[in-house]
This record gives C-alpha cells, sequence and structure tokens, in this order.
C-alpha cells in the first residue's frame, strides 16, 4: 500500500502560473535522483505527458506526475512552493529522509 503524496494549494497556484507561460507543457514531473550532497536528489521538470506508469497528483486542476521509482522515496511527502529570504522554490516535506542538505534538494534515507 502506498501512502499518498500531496500537492498544496500553493504548489498547484505556482504550477499554473508556470505551465500558462510554457506552451505544450501541462504539468510538473517530480522525480529523484541518485546525487547531491545527501545521496539523493529532487528533481523537477515540465513536461507536456504522463507516462502510462506515472502517479497523477491533481489539485486545483493542475497535475503532478511521479515515476514508480520515485514513489517508493516519496510516500508520505507533501510537495509545497515557498517564498522566503531564502528564495522561491518547490520544497517537498518528506518523511522518509532521515537527513537533508541545508538547501532542501537533497536528502538521504
Amino acid at each position: 500500500m502506498t501512502t499518498a503524496i500531496t500537492l498544496t494549494d500553493r504548489a498547484a497556484s505556482r504550477i499554473r502560473e508556470i505551465l500558462t507561460r510554457e506552451p505544450g507543457k501541462h504539468a510538473l514531473r517530480v522525480a529523484v535522483n541518485g546525487g547531491g550532497c545527501s545521496g539523493f536528489q529532487y528533481e523537477f521538470e515540465l513536461t507536456g505527458e504522463a507516462a502510462d506508469d506515472d502517479l497523477v497528483i491533481e489539485r486545483g486542476g493542475v497535475k503532478a506526475l511521479v515515476d514508480p521509482v520515485s514513489q517508493g522515496f516519496l510516500a508520505g511527502s507533501e510537495i509545497d512552493f515557498v517564498d522566503d529570504l531564502m528564495g522561491q522554490s518547490f520544497r517537498i516535506r518528506n518523511p522518509n529522509a532521515t537527513s537533508s542538505c541545508g538547501c532542501g534538494t537533497s536528502f538521504s534515507i
């Protein structure tokens, strides 16, 4: 059983705003790849279509896509968008991460 991956209203709003300026793109792909200073890193990319095996997360009329391998690393996570003194970025609150780097883009399990 996979624990849900959720998208906040702020993240959905920001995705919608970005997609209006990107013709042919219809969703934000969120992936986990090896690398970064903590072992794994998050990757965000605009995409045109979902793959057959993608998890599709919808909120407020926008979509985020997660591939099957990344789903295990992201189970129970919340995808958010923040605008603070450090800048604007998508952030993932990941209950599976045992540690993360200072910038929040890489983590370890």
